[in-house]
């Protein structure tokens, strides 16, 4: 053994062996405490490289987005039904409650609109929109729409920082994202939002509807970023910082996340957004033609697209010359599997746009321009009813548009909470007769009810999710 290597094996032992080894010029060793000091006061040439290696993509994202996140406190108030419920033969008593949601937002416009899920505001009777610092606005509900689960608040507050807007057009699967809201709120004890990392998962996910499902979530990103309750509303944003979606729902048995998220594209979003601030509402874009739903999800690759089950009698795709029983294959480019591809090309539809689809006969396919119109249901003549209750006639393209199993009668076009909490009825039911006379349309209703006398019990006969079912009724 070399001096040399005894020597520096005698820094690792202990004991007489060691004690005898030879003299070198080397320092003696350092002391623990030594050792301490010189970690624990690192050069600044470290400190700085450690500080930038923190400072990551995700890091610099969240600081662009989070200051545009707010909560979101909504009092609402809901139809509960007390007692045994037997809806195939009579209507159940009803009571209000009043009961307290939870979202997320972030501003988008500088003039203090905010964006959200529509189900976090739904049936709203106030909104409280909390900042980061803790400051409360009262919020106004300018406007909702159900179908894509997109609602716009506006507070009275100029100096909330914008989010920055990206697109979703160009997402690669698999790269980086980042969900912000305010999972449990209060529960948390403060407003400061909460992020959540992960990866673009998938893209143009449609997700199929469930019986108590107002929105259509097509085309949809998911992401296994944690989305949890209270998340509702916030921004999905890319790692360079820009909302790319809008977190709006999760797949999993108890509400919690399980990797599976869901968000609203960006572009449905705004463009959803803009027509309600400035319209109010958003208009519908109608085709006149319906396809084999849920039932056909598995016959996909058998008939090789969509199956036209109905045209209405003189719309858009009757004038198009889309026929009965052919088989849609594409539209605008798109291919075409199941209901719900054709459903996410009609949610992105405005009115007066056209739409290019590809149809199969037989052997052959031949190309189709349908230019969309108004909804049946917006352009009808309205009949008020009960000072609360509009009602249209239901004809061929109305019950196309609706989905309606019978062939006459009133739907309930829209319809005030004040009357609906006194009859039952809601909207998108459809008046068959009152009493025992039926009904083909809204002036018959609007005339039956008028002959009506005060105390008078009388019966309204309707349809509700294709199932038939009455209510009594009587004039104070």
């Amino acid at each position: 053994m070399t001096v040399r290597a005894a020597t520096a094996l005698c820094l690792m032992l202990t004991g007489p062996s060691c004690q005898d080894a030879p003299s070198t010029s080397f320092p003696p060793p350092a002391s623990a405490t030594q050792i301490d000091r010189r970690q624990a006061a690192p050069t600044p040439g470290d400190q700085a490289a450690v500080t930038a290696s923190r400072r990551t993509a995700i890091v610099e994202a969240v600081g662009r987005v989070a200051p545009s996140v707010v909560s979101i406190r909504v009092q609402a108030r809901r139809q509960v039904t007390e007692g045994p419920s037997f809806f195939d033969f009579f209507l159940p008593q009803q009571r209000e409650q009043v009961y307290e949601t939870f979202g997320t937002g972030f501003a988008f416009r500088p003039d203090g609109h905010i964006i959200t899920n529509q189900h976090v505001v739904a049936a709203a009777q106030s909104v409280t929109v909390s900042l980061r610092d803790g400051s409360d606005l009262e919020a106004r509900v300018v406007g909702e729409d159900a179908t894509t689960d997109i609602a716009v608040l506006k507070v009275d507050r100029r100096d909330i920082p914008v989010a920055p807007l990206g697109r979703s057009t160009d997402l690669m699967v698999g790269e980086w994202v980042v969900a912000i809201g305010n999972p449990y709120t209060y529960l948390l004890g403060n407003a400061e939002p909460t992020v959540t990392a992960g990866v673009v998962s998938a893209t143009g996910r449609n997700i199929l509807p469930s019986r108590d499902q107002a929105g259509m979530y097509l085309d949809m990103i998911q992401t296994d970023a944690p989305i949890n309750p209270g998340n509702s509303g916030g921004p999905l944003a890319n790692a360079l910082g820009q909302v790319i979606g809008v977190n709006s729902s999760i797949f999993g048995r108890t509400g919690e996340s399980i990797g599976l998220g869901f968000a609203i594209p960006i572009e449905r979003a705004l463009r959803v957004a803009d027509e309600i601030i400035r319209t109010g509402s958003v208009r519908r874009a109608w085709t006149g033609l319906e396809v084999a739903g849920a039932q056909n999800m598995r016959e996909w690759k058998r008939s090789g697209g969509v199956v036209v089950r109905q045209v209405a009698p003189g719309s858009p795709a009757a004038r198009a010359g889309i026929d009965q029983g052919s088989v849609l294959v594409q539209a605008n480019g798109r291919p075409l599997r199941n209901f719900l591809d054709w459903e996410a090309v009609k949610l992105d539809l405005h009115v007066g746009d056209v739409v290019e689809v590809v149809e199969r006969q037989g052997d052959r396919t031949v190309s189709r321009r349908i230019t969309t119109g108004d909804l049946p249901t917006v352009t009808a003549e309205k009949v008020n009813v009960l000072r609360g209750l509009e009602l249209v006639t239901v004809t061929p393209a109305v019950r196309s548009e609706r989905g309606i199993r019978s062939e006459g009668g009133a739907l309930i076009f829209r319809v005030t909470r004040e009357v609906s909490s006194a009859t039952g009825l809601t909207e998108g039911d459809v008046i068959l007769a009152v009493n025992r006379t039926r009904v083909s349309n809204a002036q018959q209703v609007a005339a039956a009810l008028d002959a009506m006398r005060p105390r008078e019990l009388f019966r309204i006969y309707f349809e509700r999710g294709g199932q038939i079912a009455y209510t009594d009724l009587t004039f104070r």
